[in-house]
């Protein structure tokens, strides 16, 4: 069986900071890039540690932001409180049910899916597991895809206030979990920037040279 050639293995590093590819010497430990003299490494340092770290706070935030109100609407007649959910059923029974449904998915289910997703991927990592590593290379590339779409809510409470402040007798103002959901779409960035997809292939290739040493061995 052919052997597979990687960068790690031909001592070749792409610097983070200027994407040059560089020659480094077998086995040091320390690099830097001669171009723009960034470190280099193989791996992003600590990858699983602070992506589980992001992930606990991710986790920890989703629940205000769910549960703390993010509009507070007031007029002379009436005042309204409105949490992230209460907000889509709203739109959905006043027959705005596209944008329910955007809201829904951008502000509820996106988020909690990042969550899920990464955590799915950062155990399978820490388990060194070798199992279908294009399916799970393809689940962090449509996590990394659909994480711009999170802010969505953030962009729909502000088109709200801007129309509603037109009205002289209504005003709306963002609520404390406004606050929550920004900080939860942050630390989901971030635990998504942090995870290194390259240690799901990591795990593949030591599996699959393992079997090739087990045929040479039986051969």
């Amino acid at each position: 069986m052919a052997t597979l050639l990687t960068a790690a293995g031909m001592n070749l590093l792409s610097c983070h900071a200027c994407d040059l590819v560089c020659k480094v010497r077998a086995g040091g430990t320390e690099a830097c890039c001669p171009r723009c003299h960034a470190h280099l490494y193989s791996r992003k340092p600590d990858s699983i540690v602070r992506t589980w770290a992001l992930l606990l706070a991710g986790y920890v935030l989703y629940v205000p932001a769910n549960i703390l109100p993010v509009t507070d609407t007031r007029s002379l007649f009436d005042s309204q409180i409105d949490t992230i959910f209460s907000g889509v059923v709203y739109l959905w029974t006043t027959g705005s049910w596209f944008l329910a449904v955007v809201v829904f998915m951008a502000s509820i289910m996106v988020p909690l899916a990042k969550l899920l997703g990464l955590t799915v991927l950062a155990i399978s990592v820490q388990r060194r597991s070798a199992w279908r590593p294009l399916w799970r290379s393809r689940v962090y590339r449509f996590i990394d895809f659909i994480g711009r779409w999170s802010m969505l809510d953030i962009y729909v409470i502000t088109l709200l206030v801007g129309l509603v402040q037109i009205q002289t007798l209504a005003a709306i103002k963002a609520g404390p979990g406004v606050l929550a959901f920004g900080a939860l779409v942050v630390v989901t960035l971030f635990a998504t920037q942090s995870f290194d997809p390259r240690l799901i292939w990591d795990a593949a290739g030591n599996a699959d040279a393992a079997k090739t040493d087990a045929r040479k061995a039986d051969g």
